[in-house]
């Protein structure tokens, strides 16, 4: 536990309606008693007057108080709910500042502190992180899940049967000649062994459906110049994000837009245009444009339906939707239904004739590659990595049973460290600060 009280605005930016000032550590008794001269009963909202060491006026506004270990923390918590004026919230972090012992948080202490006192493992802490940057419904129904504790139950449950596996091989090794350690006390061990092995795999049996969800899908535009991708892109978005002109190679760089698709998070990118002539910048737009598509998980190949086709080279690992584009420029319903039947989709950006069923198109899309069940709770590679050893190490126990007890057990630690690591029990150092380091000041 931290021997510093920190400080720090836990709310939004300034200036808004409320302001809400975060207090954590062994000198939050004393920082209440001397602003606003008491300390208010526990859990209960009080109507105070805060004022600074000298005693003149800084706000009227309720102060709670969490005494530890019961508070998010585990130490003394209160909380100052202000006016969120600039002026108000300065003042009152000034007179907190110069309190002896206090000092402003860091990104991300107040929840490192509640991991440091055992109120949250570390699955839990990325969850939480995870909850605070959720863009859409599915991200932070997983992220909720996830700071709930979803993942931890499962993999504290995994621990105890490891930890009971190795206490009987334990046993064996250690009393031999007992009678009440008979000498095939172990052979009970390893069909649970297995069970746990083969229930790890099923949880990492899901297609990183779980990280997936954490990062979004990716759908790259690509296409030939003023083949209305920036138009498409804008449409989307529903606002302009890209320029729109006649001139070839006006997108040179790639442009992203953020979606939320039935819940789901989509990143859609405009590329530039792709042909053989142009300048070294618009060839290396060309480039990118290439390089991202591969990484994809959708291609929308963008054809102009007024202009002779063109072939493009497209990568092989994506999925690819060919999307007619300036449908409306065609007079004749018979040859709009013509040149409807040659793509998977026709749109009209400027119009907005299409964008219902492409939208519905991506969002299907999405929804196939990012439904979650109550299963999927790896979300993140450090998670599966670790995982993924803990199962490994487990194999490696049950293949060779001819192996030495003494080196399969040694197999069983190693699966119990590497499942340590998920939340943070052992050899996790190294990694805190990274995580921590996602998190806002005052969370």
């Amino acid at each position: 536990m931290g021997a510093e009280t920190i400080f720090a605005l836990a709310s939004g930016g300034t200036p808004s309606g409320v302001a809400v000032v975060r207090v954590s550590g062994p000198g939050t008794r004393f920082g209440l008693e001397t602003l606003i001269d008491s300390v208010p009963e526990p859990r209960r909202a009080s109507l105070r007057s805060i004022h600074t060491v000298t005693g003149d006026p800084i706000d009227r506004g309720l102060v709670l108080f969490f005494p530890g270990p019961a508070s998010f923390t585990g130490e003394d918590v209160a909380e100052l709910h202000l006016h969120g004026g600039r002026a108000v919230v300065a003042a009152t972090l000034d007179a907190l500042g110069g309190l002896p012992g206090f000092r402003a948080a860091e990104a991300g202490e107040f929840t490192r502190r509640a991991f440091d006192s055992g109120r949250l493992d570390l699955s839990q802490v990325e969850g939480l992180a995870d909850l605070v940057a959720a863009e859409t419904e599915a991200q932070r129904r997983q992220a909720l899940r996830q700071a709930g504790g979803g993942l931890r139950a499962v993999c504290e449950g995994w621990r105890e049967r490891l930890v009971r596996a190795r206490a009987l091989l334990e046993a064996e090794l250690d009393f031999p000649d007992e009678d009440d350690v008979p000498g095939s006390v172990a052979d009970s061990a390893w069909a649970d062994v297995g069970a746990l092995s083969a229930e790890i795999g099923a949880l990492l049996d899901d297609g990183h459906r779980g990280e997936r969800l954490r990062d979004g899908i990716e759908v790259v535009v690509l296409g030939r110049p003023n083949a209305g991708k920036s138009s498409l892109i804008n449409a989307l978005a529903r606002r302009d994000v890209a320029i729109v002109s006649e001139e070839p190679g006006t997108t040179r760089d790639l442009i992203e837009v953020r979606l939320d698709l039935g819940g789901y998070p989509v990143t859609v990118v405009d590329t530039a245009g792709l042909r053989e002539a142009g300048g070294g910048v618009e060839r290396e737009g060309m480039r990118r444009a290439t390089a991202r598509a591969e990484g994809a998980d959708l291609v929308l190949l963008l054809e102009d339906v007024t202009a002779a086709p063109a072939a493009i080279v497209l990568p092989a690992a994506s999925p690819v939707i060919r999307v007619g584009t300036k449908i409306d420029l065609i007079d004749s319903a018979e040859e709009r239904s013509r040149i409807s039947a040659g793509y998977d989709l026709v749109v009209a950006p400027t119009t907005g004739d299409g964008l219902d069923a492409l939208m519905t198109a991506l969002t299907n899309f999405a929804g196939d590659a990012l439904a979650v069940g109550e299963s999927s709770l790896v979300t993140r590679a450090r998670q599966r990595s670790a995982l993924v050893g803990c199962r490994a190490a487990l194999e490696d126990a049950l293949d060779d049973i001819g192996k030495p007890l003494e080196l399969r057990a040694e197999d069983l630690r190693r699966a119990t460290d590497a499942l340590g690591r998920v939340t943070g029990r052992v050899d996790v150092e190294d990694l805190l600060d990274v995580i921590f380091g996602e998190f806002c000041i005052g969370k």
